[in-house]
C-alpha cells in the first residue's frame, strides 16, 4: 500500500493514509484481518477497495456499524461519528 502513495502513521503502524485531490485525506485501518477504511471522498474509498481486491481475497461488509469491539453510530445531519 505504501508503493501506492499511502503512508504508515508514526502514532500507530496500523493505520495508513493518503492525501486526496481536494486536499482531504483517506484513512485505513488494518488489525490482522479487519479493515476499515475512511474517507469524505466516496470515490476514494472505491478506488482503494478495488485496489486491495485486485492483490487480496475480500468480502466487503458494507457501512460498518462495529469494528473492533467499538459500536460506531453516525449523525448524517450533523456530520458527526461517535465511537461507543
Amino acid at each position: 500500500i505504501v508503493s501506492h502513495g499511502y503512508n504508515i502513521s508514526p502514532y500507530d503502524s496500523c493505520v495508513y493514509h493518503s492525501k486526496v485531490e481536494d486536499g482531504s485525506h483517506i484513512y485505513m485501518l488494518l488489525y490482522m484481518d479487519d479493515i476499515l477504511i475512511a474517507s469524505q471522498d466516496k470515490s476514494e474509498i472505491l478506488n482503494l477497495k478495488s485496489l486491495l481486491s485486485s492483490e487480496f481475497e475480500m468480502k466487503d461488509i458494507g457501512v460498518v456499524e462495529k469494528f473492533l469491539g467499538m459500536e460506531i453510530k453516525r449523525d448524517p445531519v450533523q456530520k458527526k461519528i461517535f465511537l461507543c
